[in-house]
């Protein structure tokens, strides 16, 4: 009976503070926080605010395809696309002459609507961006950039220049560029070195070449700045020279260009499929002297004079079939023979130059298959081509431009000297 006292006691206590608790404590405020999740009350899909869906696609032009029928087949209307053709050619397009495999990216909102940006790929490196505006649609021209480095590229000889150049340069270049730096190379020293005949095995290249760099990795072979070849032990080189008085042109580390007066072949080393000299005649069925070089080529090839000269003779010749000959300034004569037919104007007495087109490759006379037979005479005698075109040098550079080839010379064939891979050009 004593306890009941204290128990009550205990309880006024508790009661007390649970009071005091209840009077310092603030209020609940009657809208809840923005980030509170209010339990019981619907969610609405106005509360959540979405950013609009982009949509993109891309299309290309397909051959015989115009730009009309083009954005009527990705659903424009023909307003739509009527309206696009004539601003874009208002920019920079001209809707005759664009290419199969143009490709265009169309943006849009939404799905099915019409396109607020159109962006023409017009090139590797330019592109037209349309945008329609209140007032139409707007064209602006991009040029995307491009990056030019300098690389040096060295290959040893063991079939071809087109296979040295194919194991040598594929880290620095795609296919079509190494074929084309073989072709340039080949065009530098045309004049004193027969690509497709004189060069051996083991022979070497180098050359020092700026190459150009442009979006999504899209390599050109820029200009060769110097360049030599390793023949049989002997060295020529070849820089190229910007003169103040004539265009930049190549010349040799003795300072005479590499333009003589003759070409090497009568044939561009890029157009000849293979070659073969000494040999056993196919139709006289016997070994026979060959006083001449054969160049394998297709038949329409083009053939060119080696150097000026006056035709002196255009027409059949028996066992050469339709035969050209040409007599140069210096008394020699070149006789091109087996052709399928000669170029307009070639007759007796025409005057041509050097590199014109003067025939072209055929089988005629005695000949199983398309090939070019040429011969220098002296004299009247068939003489070995490969020495006869050698012995006649280009003209030297002008003596007041000589410090100054010489400042270049050595500053190209020190970088030329470097170790192949990509380089940068010595200090003058």
């Amino acid at each position: 009976m004593k306890k009941r006292p204290v128990r009550a006691t205990a309880y006024l206590t508790v009661a007390l503070l649970v009071l005091v608790a209840l009077r310092y404590t603030p209020e609940l405020p009657d809208t809840p926080a923005a980030d509170v999740l209010q339990l019981g009350k619907p969610l609405d899909v106005a509360d959540f605010v979405a950013p609009p869906a982009v949509l993109s696609r891309t299309e290309t032009l397909n051959r015989g395809e115009t730009l009309i029928g083009l954005f009527k087949r990705v659903g424009l209307s023909d307003q739509a696309a009527t309206e696009i053709v004539r601003a874009a050619s208002g920019n920079a397009i001209e809707p005759r002459y664009l290419q199969a495999g143009m490709p265009v990216e169309f943006t849009s909102d939404s799905a099915g609507e019409e396109p607020k940006e159109l962006v023409f790929h017009l090139g590797i490196d330019r592109l037209l961006r349309m945008r329609r505006s209140p007032q139409g649609w707007v064209g602006v021209e991009e040029r995307l950039p491009w990056t030019t480095d300098t690389v040096v590229v060295a290959g040893i000889i063991k079939s071809s220049l087109y296979q040295a150049m194919d194991s040598s340069a594929s880290q620095y270049f795609p296919q079509r560029s190494k074929d084309e730096l073989a072709w340039a190379l080949a065009d530098i020293f045309e004049y004193r070195v027969d690509m497709s005949r004189e060069l051996q095995v083991g022979d070497q290249f180098k050359a020092l070449v700026e190459r150009n760099v442009g979006p999504g990795g899209v390599t050109k072979v820029g200009k060769v700045l110097a360049a030599s070849f390793t023949l049989s032990g002997s060295n020529v080189s070849a820089v190229l020279f910007d003169s103040k008085t004539a265009s930049a042109q190549y010349y040799d580390a003795t300072g005479r260009s590499m333009r003589a007066a003759f070409l090497r072949a009568p044939l561009e080393f890029r157009r000849i499929s293979s070659n073969f000299g000494t040999r056993f005649h196919p139709i006289l069925g016997r070994w026979k002297s060959h006083k001449g070089t054969d160049y394998a080529a297709g038949s329409g090839t083009p053939v060119r004079a080696v150097g000026d000269a006056v035709v002196v003779r255009a027409g059949w010749g028996g066992g050469y079939g339709n035969v050209l000959e040409l007599r140069h300034r210096n008394g020699y004569v070149t006789r091109y023979g087996h052709l399928r037919g000669f170029a307009k104007g070639i007759r007796p007495g025409v005057r041509v130059n050097i590199a014109q087109t003067i025939a072209y490759v055929g089988t005629t006379g005695l000949s199983t298959g398309p090939h070019l037979h040429f011969e220098v005479l002296i004299d009247g005698v068939q003489r070995d081509a490969r020495v006869a075109l050698k012995s006649v040098a280009g003209d030297p550079i002008l003596r007041s431009e000589r410090a100054a080839f010489e400042t270049r010379r050595e500053q190209l064939l020190a970088s030329l000297a470097s170790a192949p891979g990509i380089v940068r050009l010595a200090s003058r």
